[in-house]
Formats: structure tokens, C-alpha cells, sequence
């Protein structure tokens, strides 16, 4: 076997860029090189190696003692897994209804946990006891999914950040119900930098239970974890980890990535870039005639209201989706590697196309 492979060579074009989705951005530098670090010789598959064993000890140095990580690999699986874990087949979850496990999961939280769903419209993303309080619960009701868990998102799928105090408020309703709350929190880095606190201010100290600790969106290749931070209310995760097909054989390849943004505080940087370029893509935008903007970037997302005949011609030239098609509402997301560049260019051709 040669010892000097052929160096593989791009297939796309690495100088075009995007306002799509943050899931679009590469890996990170230091990410790559934590995965060459972690390989070479022979680690215990499954879990048992000395990447793995580190990142529980960094995730209690984040959440507290009684903190467990538990890694997979995506979103979706550590959404559906932590779900499963905190609830029976005859019990239900409270969300809002631009929640990702409602929205953009192709119900596999009904599909594959077998887990009804509450949807609540919100006006800002957010949940309150109050609005939590609309959702039946009929107690005791055999003929209705019995009320579990009430899931929430930091930060939220339209861009918004819960405050501590406002999580604390939920918990505190949550609890006093006996049910459990869990955090989806795959842009949890960009929370912790625009709110400039540590993890377990809006997590542990707030009274969450449970979380999906987001990486891949902060730069790992492919990396996220459950994180349990109240073991009492969980049970059976190891069997549910393997059967929605979430345990990684090789995953001291998954823990070092979640090592190298966690254990120092790349996370931080690499999330308060991409919420420097929303604040700045928003500055850019917000007096220009054409753009309407009604929710505040407080995180990495810019919602404008746009002509959908310019938004067509601009999305041809830096990609990015359709939010609310009844409002001509669009998401534009900046990723850890958007520089001031992408967004001077994206401006300036916002600027071309409102002229034609």
C-alpha cells in the first residue's frame, strides 16, 4: 500500500458563498485538526475511548456534576432520542409550531418515537407558561396523548433568544406539572455568545432538563450529543441511541469534534462571528427601500420581507431559502466562516437587483 496517497481534489467551487443555512460552511480548522489528532492507533469502539471519557468531563465543567453526554450524530437523531427517553408511547410533547421537531423533521418524532406533538403559534418563537396553558391536558383522559414534555429551542427558529429568567418561568411551570423540559439546542453557541453567558445559566441553573447540544452548526463535521442533566427523569438512552441508528462505532471521532469546540471556547468564536455577520448584514439592510425587516437579528438569522421577483434574482447569485411564502418573508443564516466580505457582497448585490 502506498505510504503518499494522490491529494483528493475539490469537486465544488470553494469561493461561492451562501446566506442559506449555517449548515452549509465547512468544518472548522481546529475541528479537522482535532479529528487528525484523535486518529492513529486503536481506540475502544462504541463509546469506551479516551475522547469520549473527556467530553463527559468537559460537559459537567459546562452543565454540572450531574451532567451526562450522550453523542450522536445529528440533530434530528438527538432531538428524537432525548424525547424518547422522557417519555411512554401514550404520553405527548408541547412545542411551538415553528419548532424544528415539528417543522423540519419529517415527523420523525411521531414516526420514529411514536410521540404526539402540541403545537402552539407563537408571535416571536418563543413559549410562555401562558401559552403553554392552552394546550388540553385532560388528565387521566385515556382518549387524549397525556402532556410529558415541553420541548423549546435556544435560540428559537425565527432568531430569538430566551432570556434565563424567562426559561426559569417555563421550568418552574413545567415542573410544578410533573412533566420535563427539554432544550433543542442546536445553535446553543450562538445563544450563549449574543447572551455572553456560560451554558448552564439558561440550561442547568434555569431548570432544564434535558438538551440537544448542537456542534455541527458551530463548525464540527458531524457532531451533536443529548446531554442529560436530570438523570431521574431519563431512562432506557443507551438502547434508544443504538436503535434510532445514533451510535457511532468510531465515536471518538464525534467526541473529539464536540472536544474542540466545548473544551476551550471555540464555540464562542465560532458562534460570535456568525452573530457579528447577522448584525451586520441587518445594519446593512434595514434602511434600504425594498427590505422590510420585522423581527431583530438577535442571534445569526435576518427575516426580510422581500419582492419574490428580486429575492428569486439574488437567490441565483447567493442561495437562501423562503420563510413564510404568504408574507414573501426569507431567512438569511451567517455561518461561523461568513466574513464581512460575504456580506458586503450579498449587500451590494441586494442593492443591483432592487435597482432593475
Amino acid at each position: 500500500m502506498s505510504s503518499d496517497p494522490t491529494p483528493f481534489a475539490p469537486l465544488h467551487d470553494v469561493s461561492v458563498r451562501g446566506f442559506a443555512s449555517d449548515n452549509y460552511a465547512g468544518t472548522h480548522p481546529e475541528v479537522l485538526a482535532a479529528l487528525v489528532a484523535s486518529d492513529g492507533g486503536h481506540q475502544v469502539a462504541y463509546g469506551e475511548d479516551v475522547y469520549t471519557e473527556r467530553l463527559q468531563e468537559v460537559v459537567r465543567g459546562h452543565f454540572g456534576d450531574q451532567a451526562q453526554a450522550w453523542p450522536v450524530l445529528n440533530g434530528t437523531g438527538a432531538n428524537v432520542i432525548a424525547l424518547q427517553a422522557v417519555t411512554d408511547r401514550w404520553e405527548s410533547v408541547i412545542c411551538t409550531s415553528s419548532a424544528h421537531i415539528h417543522v423540519d423533521e419529517a415527523a420523525a418524532p411521531e414516526r420514529m418515537g411514536g410521540i404526539k406533538l402540541h403545537a402552539v403559534a407563537t408571535p416571536d418563537g418563543k413559549l410562555t407558561p401562558e401559552l403553554i396553558g392552552t394546550v388540553p391536558v385532560r388528565e387521566g383522559d385515556e382518549h387524549w396523548p397525556q402532556v410529558r414534555v415541553v420541548s423549546i429551542t435556544q435560540t428559537t427558529e425565527v432568531g430569538t433568544l430566551y432570556s434565563p429568567e424567562e426559561i426559569r418561568a417555563i421550568a418552574d411551570h413545567v415542573h410544578e406539572r410533573g412533566w420535563v423540559l427539554h432544550l433543542d439546542g442546536a445553535r446553543i453557541a450562538n445563544a450563549a455568545a449574543a447572551l455572553d453567558l456560560p451554558l448552564r445559566a439558561f440550561t442547568t441553573d434555569a431548570g432544564v432538563d434535558l438538551v440537544s447540544l448542537g456542534g455541527t452548526k458551530a463548525g464540527a463535521m458531524l457532531a451533536e450529543a443529548v446531554v442529560v442533566l436530570s438523570p431521574e427523569r431519563v431512562r432506557g438512552l443507551p438502547w434508544l441511541r443504538k436503535q434510532s441508528m445514533q451510535l457511532a462505532s468510531k465515536m471518538r471521532f464525534v467526541s473529539a469534534q464536540l472536544l474542540a469546540l466545548y473544551d476551550g471556547d471555540l464555540y464562542l468564536r465560532t458562534a460570535g462571528q456568525a452573530n457579528a455577520m447577522a448584525a451586520r448584514l441587518e445594519d446593512a439592510v434595514r434602511h434600504i427601500d425594498g427590505v422590510t425587516l420585522t423581527t431583530p437579528a438577535q442571534a445569526n438569522a435576518v427575516f426580510p420581507i422581500l419582492d419574490p421577483q428580486v429575492a428569486d434574482r439574488l437567490a441565483a447569485r447567493f442561495r437562501f431559502y423562503p420563510w413564510d411564502e404568504a408574507t414573501n418573508q426569507y431567512r438569511w443564516m451567517c455561518s461561523w466562516d461568513t466574513t464581512e466580505g460575504d456580506v458586503d457582497a450579498f449587500v451590494a448585490a441586494l442593492r443591483e437587483e432592487l435597482s432593475r
